[in-house]
């Protein structure tokens, strides 16, 4: 169970390492020492183990290849920089390879190429080249968008026998090219830069000075080393590079991947010699045999290796999912485990309402960390292992961050375990508790519910919803923290005293700008946004409220089909069920929601307070009712928000992918695969301009 003091504890350290990597990165003035960063680090890290629900994609402790730092000018990459799926035993990597085949419609005797690599333990990162120069160098940053540390890169010349990032390609290259590869500290070179903290803290123990903390590892070295502020920093630092993937726009001139990496190689690239060209699955495992057994000697660190299909042309065939190529999947290595004893077992509510059974356990150390809780992942998974209360279990780390409790000992049982049962109401609110049918996942129904509450108010905030601008995580944890609100409602009751208060204590922990007026001025402009925001549309309240099952779409279609909010509060399941989009399970929870007395009441609070959220007009005769739209590519005049808003009020409705149902295509700047798949389907296509004129148009 995640107690307040422990969620209080995890902002205030995530608060203090941002402020110190401010200080350290953007302005070069640090108050802390190196031994205290990582001791805020290893804090930081501990409570999230313990507490798997308060892990974020922004915690200083997932910012490498996560969210894009402000610190550095941001970079749009052409192609998404896709991250992996994970395989860890010979059942899974059968099953990847068979996706493929299914996928391509391969005989049964017919052995799919592969290429295999090490799985590089560094940072990510993409550099391009015009003309045969180096122009741009980004990280991979969320996948989208990264961070330009061209300078930083520049800094990676010929060190230890490895050839570095050149300037200038060699031989005859594409106008433009996009090379992918990996940051690394070799491990030598990481003992080095360790040797050398040592001899300089000799130094400074002599003149009786405050020494640094060696680095923990060299993939945080490496990285830590890219992203300096001062590039002359960067540069002493022995930081290599290995490249592994060039893409080139419109056509590649390789035929195979094998070829691609032959090509880099002979542009000047450093390319791994580990890898190998299989042909079939066979072969394939047999070098991750190889690999496995003699990887602690190669020079670098590797946890695992990357199957990649070698023909490129099978590859296009193959595409990606949301986040992950289907062409390609990591084998990482079995990760460490201990036999410890389950403690207790409870229900631990989070951010967004889920609540995931969590064992404690007799602390052990996995990985250099002392472990003392793990996740259960939910009921289902809790029942199929049959984990009780009592049971000796073995424990290991789910790709080296959260714990998880893999099966029980059952030969060790003595007779007085006790199976653990899921609670009906929330541990945290006492609200309903439910279960979404085909869902693993039970979910508490407060609106108000304390422990998820910091995350609905942002959800509440966002641009999509009320469009609070100003109210942020860090604003958001304060007000939980304080308890100065208990739900939605409240923000509209803050005095303008305590947001000042708040602004002033977000802007000493995280800046040093002295301006003694910015925190009221920050103050005035949330007021004002709050102001703003009670004038809203019932499709954007409804979304704010985060009724389950309730996204973006259903809201619009649910503003549509009532006429205002009381309508809609009092409507039953079948005339929910009329809604286009709303089937009996979607009703069911809605219904559910608007039937908690507590729901109710943060409703009338808000109302109270005075939102007033209004229907919207649909324009049922104009260009777009009753018309699937999809929108691909960047909009100069029209963020996508607004454009998908726009088609909305005008009767449309939007989608996310492209089909034969597909009425009209709006294609903005580079365009890719739904521009091309619509064109193949024969569906109607649209530049911007002529998407604006037909907004324009009056029915």
């Amino acid at each position: 169970m995640t107690t307040p003091e422990a969620a209080a504890r995890v902002r205030e350290l995530r608060q203090r390492i941002r402020a110190a990597d401010h200080a350290y990165y953007e302005r070069d003035a640090p108050f802390l020492s190196d031994a205290e960063y990582d001791g805020l680090i290893r804090q930081l890290k501990q409570l999230e183990t313990e507490h798997p629900e308060l892990v974020t994609a922004d915690s200083p402790t997932q910012v490498v290849g996560g969210r894009p730092s402000p610190s550095f000018p941001p970079v749009a990459h052409r192609e998404p920089m896709l991250s992996l799926g994970n395989v860890t035993t010979d059942e899974e990597l059968d099953e990847f390879d068979a996706r493929v085949r299914k996928l391509l419609a391969a005989p049964p005797e017919t052995a799919i190429g592969y290429v295999v690599e090490p799985k590089l333990d560094g940072l990510a990162v993409e550099l391009v080249y015009e003309n045969g120069e180096f122009v741009q160098g980004s990280t991979r940053g969320d996948g989208a968008i990264g961070e330009d540390v061209t300078r930083n890169l520049r800094t990676i010349g010929p060190r230890g026998g490895r050839r570095g990032i050149p300037a200038r390609l060699e031989g005859t290259v594409p106008a433009r090219v996009e090379v992918r590869g990996e940051v690394l500290l070799d491990k030598a070179a990481f003992q080095a830069f360790n040797a050398r903290i040592m001899e300089e803290n000799a130094r400074l123990a002599g003149e009786g000075r405050s020494v640094k903390e060696l680095k923990a590892n060299p993939r945080n070295a490496a990285a830590g080393a890219l992203r300096q502020k001062k590039w002359r920093v960067t540069a002493t630092i022995p930081i290599t590079f290995m490249a592994y993937e060039a893409l080139v726009p419109d056509a590649e001139p390789w035929p195979t991947h094998w070829e691609k990496l032959q090509a880099l190689a002979a542009w000047g690239f450093d390319v791994n010699g580990e890898n190998q060209r299989c042909q079939g699955l066979g072969e394939v495992k047999a070098q991750r045999d190889h690999m496995a057994d003699h990887r602690f000697e190669l020079p670098y660190d590797t946890d695992g290796m990357v199957v990649k299909v070698d023909d490129l042309d099978l590859r296009r065939r193959l595409g990606a999912a949301s986040k992950t190529p289907r062409w390609a999947v990591a084998f990482k290595y079995p990760p460490q485990e201990q036999a410890t004893r389950v403690e207790r077992i409870f229900a631990s509510v989070g951010r967004t309402g889920v609540l995931t059974p969590v064992a404690e356990v007799t602390p052990v150390v996995l990985g250099g960390a002392t472990v003392s809780r793990a996740t259960l992942h939910n009921e289902d998974e809790l029942r199929r292992k049959d984990i009780r209360v009592g049971d000796w279990v073995l424990i290991r780390r789910a790709g080296e961050v959260i714990p998880e409790v893999v099966a029980p000992l059952k030969e060790r049982r003595s007779g007085t375990e006790v199976e653990f049962k899921f609670p009906s109401v929330c541990p945290e609110c006492g609200a309903h508790v439910v279960r979404e049918e085909g869902e693993k996942a039970w979910r508490c129904t407060g609106a108000a519910c304390p422990a998820q509450l910091a995350g609905r108010l942002l959800h509440f905030a966002q641009r999509r919803a009320m469009n609070i601008e100003g109210l942020g995580d860090v604003l958001a944890g304060q007000l939980v923290e304080e308890r100065l609100v208990k739900d939605f409602a409240d923000l509209y009751a803050v005095p303008f005293e305590t947001w000042q208060r708040l602004f002033a204590r977000a802007r000493k922990a995280g800046s040093a700008d002295k301006d003694k007026a910015l925190p009221k001025k920050a103050a005035e402009k949330l007021v004002a946004e709050l102001q703003t925001s009670k004038t809203t549309t019932l499709r954007r309240f409804l979304f704010a409220l985060g009724i389950p099952q309730v996204g973006e779409a259903t809201a619009a279609q649910l503003a549509r089909a009532f006429p205002d909010l009381q309508a809609f509060l009092d409507a039953g399941e079948e005339a929910l069920q009329e809604v286009r989009d709303v089937g009996p399970e979607v009703a069911r929870q809605v219904r559910e929601w608007t039937e908690e007395p507590r729901n109710r009441a943060v409703v009338k609070r808000l109302l109270e307070a005075g939102v007033r959220p209004a229907a919207e007009q649909v324009d049922a005769r104009g260009p777009f009712a009753g018309k699937t739209v999809v929108l691909t590519g960047g909009l100069v005049r029209l963020s996508r928000d607004d454009a998908k808003a726009e088609i909305e009020r005008r009767g449309g409705k939007v989608s996310g992918s492209v089909s034969k149902k597909t009425d009209l295509v709006v294609a903005g700047e580079e365009a890719g695969s739904k521009l091309k798949k619509a064109q193949e389907l024969g569906v109607k296509v649209i530049d911007e301009a002529a998407f604006l004129a037909l907004l324009e148009e009056r029915s």
